[in-house]
């Protein structure tokens, strides 16, 4: 079992001749340096198995059959179970991990649960898998995939995030409704364009609304009003969420278990970006880039591997306490200069402590 994701890092400078080099959508919330995208595959426990590094405007959904004939082309074929979020997820994707005899355990954008809105209603056969969590097993008669329908207590927190999206565009179409009224605002082209770029500001909830043009007597007009079909929708899907997979349907909760575990290419991005400085990136030459990244790579497999040692010790210690800790341990050499013109090499060491 294979779990696979992507990061990106960014670089101060202008690197003008690194073509790996693009600006993108950034993960580091930099959209203003140039970027490189970092893919990464661990297995179940947190090690990695390889990485690949794309452009910094390759779109997620389109390196996965790279991603393919690379670890074939490192491991062999295999059958392996690949486990991604929904990013990721194609059609085109999955046919190709079909088509080498694989096997996946994805997310599933958030528009195809509208086809299992019955399912999502219905209050029965429902298992908790955790305080917070609840999954359901749906199987479509005759068909290949079994599909994992997820809600969880995270529905407040969602519908605080949209009330405070819809409050903003309702004041920003009511203002605009104003101005059409009293005859401010009086080419037509001109309103559709505002129209647009309120909606386009508030993407989370534009679905929700409807927004219309009219004209009376030669006057103008704005009218909008809230979906409510589409309102009620999102109520009902808030904290929801929905995984889809061609593995032999055991348990809701085994699969979900399974899917969560992605949660190690999470860590592994976390250790890679703070302890182990990936980002950001100062060399501006391709090759030097691509170095940064491998040792940062080696880095991480040493962490890693640190992580079962320590276990096995009974130690409490995590991989960074450990690191931090024998950071203290230094090495320094005293040279005095004698009489004659000699030196005197004089070694001192840090004394261990018991936990060191």
């Amino acid at each position: 079992m294979l779990l696979y994701d992507l990061t990106s890092t960014y670089i101060e400078g202008d690197a003008q001749a690194n073509p790996l080099l693009r600006r993108g959508y950034s993960r580091d919330h930099r959209p203003d340096c140039l970027q490189l995208v970092l893919a990464l595959i661990v297995n179940a426990e947190g090690f990695p198995c390889s990485y690949e590094v794309f452009n910094g405007n390759r779109a997620d959904v389109t390196t996965m059959e790279v991603i393919l004939r690379v670890v074939e082309r490192k491991y062999g074929k295999a059958r392996r179970i690949w486990v991604m979020d929904r990013g990721i997820v194609s059609e085109a994707n999955l046919a190709a991990i079909r088509k080498r005899d694989g096997q996946y355990l994805v997310g599933t954008p958030r528009s195809k649960m509208k086809e299992f809105e019955p399912y999502l209603k219905e209050e029965t056969h429902w298992e908790q898998v955790r305080d917070e969590v609840q999954v359901k097993l749906i199987s479509i008669p005759g068909g290949t995939e079994t599909f994992i329908l997820c809600k969880t207590e995270g529905q407040q927190k969602e519908q605080a995030i949209r009330n405070r999206f819809a409050t903003r565009i309702e004041k920003a179409l009511n203002s605009l409704q104003q101005q059409v009224s009293a005859g401010r605002l009086k080419n037509r082209d001109k309103i559709h364009v505002r129209i647009g770029r309120i909606l386009a500001s508030h993407p989370q909830v534009a679905d929700l609304y409807q927004v219309a043009v009219k004209e009376q007597s030669g006057q103008l007009s704005l009218e909008w009003s809230a979906k409510e079909g589409q309102q009620q929708w999102r109520e009902t899907r808030e904290g929801a969420y929905l995984l889809r997979t061609n593995l032999t349907a055991t348990t809701a909760a085994e699969l979900w278990e399974k899917y969560m575990q992605l949660t190690e290419v999470e860590a592994a991005f976390r250790a890679l970006k703070s302890e182990l400085s990936i980002r950001p990136l100062f060399h501006q030459l391709e090759r030097r880039v691509k170095a940064h990244v491998l040792v940062a790579f080696l880095g991480y497999a040493l962490w890693v591997t640190l992580k079962p040692l320590l276990a096995a010790k009974q130690s409490e210690w995590s991989a960074s306490r450990a690191l931090a800790e024998l950071a203290t341990l230094q090495s320094a050499d005293i040279v005095p200069p004698t009489t004659d013109g000699r030196e005197i090499r004089l070694r001192r060491l840090t004394e261990p402590t018991a936990e060191q």
